[in-house]
C-alpha cells in the first residue's frame, strides 16, 4: 500500500520520507526472515512425515525465501531499498524533462547495489548473477532457458512485421479527444464486465500503469491520453488480467507463500491473456463497442466507431518507440531490447552512461526507430530499471507466450469461450482461469503448471500461430 500511495497519492515533498520509512519496513522483514529461530522452524518442518503437498511447496517457498534473505547482508537491503525509492521518484521528473544528467548518478548507484545483490544470490544459490535476479521474478527462469526461445523470435519477427504492416488495411481516425473522466468510466464498466470485484478492488490514476495490493485489496492504476483511449482502455483490460489473478488466489492459505501468486511469468500470462489474447479479438470488440459509444458519447453514425474500424485500431501493427503502446507483434523486440541491455549492463560491458547510444543502436536495428532526442520515450520510458526491477523484462515476452499456449488450450477445453465473449459473458473464461491457474495459487512452480494445463513446455509454436492467424487473415 506505501508503493501505491507513493505512485498515486503522495505529494513530492514526501519522497525521502517514504524512502526511508521503506527501507527500514525493508530492514525489519529481513530481520525476522533471517532470525536464528526461523531456521529452527524450518528445520523441524522439514522433519515432519504427514505434510501434505500444499504444506511442503508451502515450505519449498519458505526455505527460498530464506536461503534469499540470508544471502543479503542487511546493509545493502537497506542500501538498495533507499537508492532505488530515490531513484524511482526522481525518474518521474526527469524523463518528461529528457534529464538523462540528473538521473545517471542515481541509477548507477542502483544497479551497483543490484550488481551486489545478484552476486550474493548467486552465491547462495549456485547461479550465474543474473540468472539469481531472473529467478527472483519466476523461479526455474534462466538465460538458457531464454536465449533459444528469444533466437526463434528474433529469426521470426522482423520479416512477419513488415508483413503485416503492408498488408493491414487503413483506418478511420477517431475524431475527437476523450476526457479522462470518460475514459475512466469506461475502463470501470469493462473491469467490471471481466469480473473485476470493486468490493475488493479500485482504480486510479499513476504515472505508470501497475496492479498493486493483496487478494481483497487489489488496486490497478493507468495513466490517460486524450487523444488516444485505447491505449488507456488496453492498460486497464491488462492490469485487470493481473487483478483477477490476484483476486482469485486460494483463500485457505492467506498470508501463507503458497497461497501467494506464481511469479512474472505466470502473471503477466493472466494480464496478457486477458488483453492481448480475448480482448483484441473481434468477438470483444463486438462485445464492446457498444458500450464505447456510450461512454465516450460517440456517434453511432460514425465509421470510426463501428466494430470494423475499432478491431483494425486494436490490432493495429506499428514500429513504434513505448514498450506498453506496442502492438504484440513488435512488442517482444522492445523486449528482447531490453533483455540484452540489462544483461549487459549487470555483467559490466555496458556503463549507465552509454544506455542511450546502445539504447537507440538496438532500436535502430530491431525497429528502425532513432531515439537520440526523445529520451523519455526511449531508454527513460518505463521504470523498471530506476526502481531496481533488473531481470524482470522477459518475463513479459515469457508471459506473452505462456498467454498463447494457455488460451489455445482453454479453446479446446471450453469450445464456447469466445462465441461467450462476443456476447459479452466472461464467466466461461474466468472459471477457465480460476481452476487451471488462479486457485493453485504457488502450488506448483511455473514450468510444472505450464506443462500441466497444457501438456506442452514453454515454447514459441501457440504464439506464432496466434500471430499468423490473427494477422495474416486481418482486413
Amino acid at each position: 500500500m506505501l508503493n501505491w500511495d507513493e505512485a498515486v497519492m503522495m505529494p513530492t515533498g514526501g519522497g525521502r520520507t517514504r524512502a526511508e520509512s521503506m527501507a527500514t519496513l525493508a530492514a525489519m522483514a529481513h530481520r525476522l526472515i533471517t532470525a536464528g529461530e526461523t531456521a529452527e522452524l524450518i528445520e523441524a518442518a522439514a522433519a515432519q512425515d504427514e505434510l501434505g503437498p500444499w504444506q511442503r511447496a508451502n515450505l519449498r517457498e519458505i526455505k527460498t525465501i530464506w536461503r534469499n534473505a540470508t544471502a543479503l547482508p542487511e546493509s545493502l537491503v537497506i542500501a538498495r531499498s533507499r537508492a532505488s525509492s530515490l531513484c524511482e521518484q526522481a525518474w518521474r521528473t526527469a524523463r518528461p524533462a529528457h534529464d538523462w544528467q540528473s538521473i545517471e548518478p542515481l541509477l548507477t548507484e542502483v544497479v551497483e547495489l543490484t550488481r551486489q545483490v545478484a552476486t550474493c544470490l548467486g552465491e547462495a544459490a549456485g547461479l550465474d548473477p543474473y540468472d539469481a535476479l531472473l529467478d527472483q521474478y519466476e523461479t526455474g527462469v534462466n538465460q538458457a532457458m531464454i536465449d533459444p526461445i528469444f533466437a526463434e523470435l528474433k529469426a521470426f519477427l522482423p520479416d512477419f512485421v513488415e508483413q503485416v504492416i503492408a498488408a493491414q488495411g487503413s483506418v478511420h481516425p477517431f475524431p475527437k479527444s476523450i476526457g479522462a473522466a470518460r475514459q475512466g468510466n469506461l475502463g470501470r464498466a469493462l473491469m467490471a464486465k471481466l469480473g473485476f470485484d470493486f468490493e475488493r478492488g479500485r482504480l486510479d490514476t499513476s504515472h505508470h500503469p501497475f496492479c498493486g495490493g493483496d487478494p481483497d485489496d487489489t488496486r490497478i492504476t493507468t495513466r490517460y491520453d486524450e487523444q488516444e483511449f485505447l491505449s488507456s482502455m488496453m492498460a486497464v483490460l491488462h492490469e485487470t488480467g493481473h487483478a483477477l489473478y490476484q483476486q482469485g488466489l486460494p483463500r485457505q492459505w492467506r498470508g501463507q507463500p503458497v497461497g501467494n501468486s506464481l511469479g512474472a511469468v505466470i502473471h503477466e500470462s493472466q494480464s496478457l491473456l486477458m488483453e492481448m489474447q480475448v480482448c483484441r479479438s473481434r468477438e470483444f470488440v463486438e462485445f464492446a463497442a457498444p458500450l464505447i459509444r456510450q461512454h465516450l458519447d460517440a456517434g453511432s453514425n460514425d465509421p470510426a466507431w463501428d466494430v470494423d474500424n475499432l478491431h483494425r485500431h486494436s490490432i493495429r501493427v506499428a514500429k513504434g518507440f513505448i514498450r506498453v503502446d506496442a502492438d504484440e507483434v513488435t512488442y517482444p523486440l522492445h523486449v528482447i531490447l531490453r533483455y540484452e541491455l540489462e544483461r549487459a549492463l549487470l555483467s559490466g560491458d555496458l556503463t549507465v552512461a552509454r544506455i542511450p547510444e546502445a539504447w537507440n543502436e538496438k532500436m535502430q536495428a530491431y525497429l528502425q526507430i532513432d531515439t537520440r532526442d526523445n529520451l523519455a520515450d526511449g531508454c527513460m520510458q518505463d521504470v523498471h530499471w530506476f526502481g531496481g526491477l533488473i531481470g524482470y523484462f522477459p518475463t513479459y515476452t515469457l508471459g506473452a507466450l505462456t498467454a498463447a499456449q494457455l488460451f489455445a488450450r482453454a479453446k479446446l477445453d471450453e469450445p464456447g469461450i469466445e462465441a461467450s465473449v462476443a456476447q459479452g459473458d466472461f464467466a466461461p473464461l474466468l472459471t477457465w482461469l480460476r481452476k487451471n491457474i488462479h486457485v493453485k495459487g504457488a502450488l506448483r512452480q511455473a514450468d510444472e503448471l505450464i506443462v500441466e494445463v497444457t501438456g506442452a513446455p514453454l515454447g514459441t509454436d501457440a504464439f506464432r500461430a496466434h500471430l499468423q492467424s490473427r494477422y495474416l487473415s486481418a482486413g
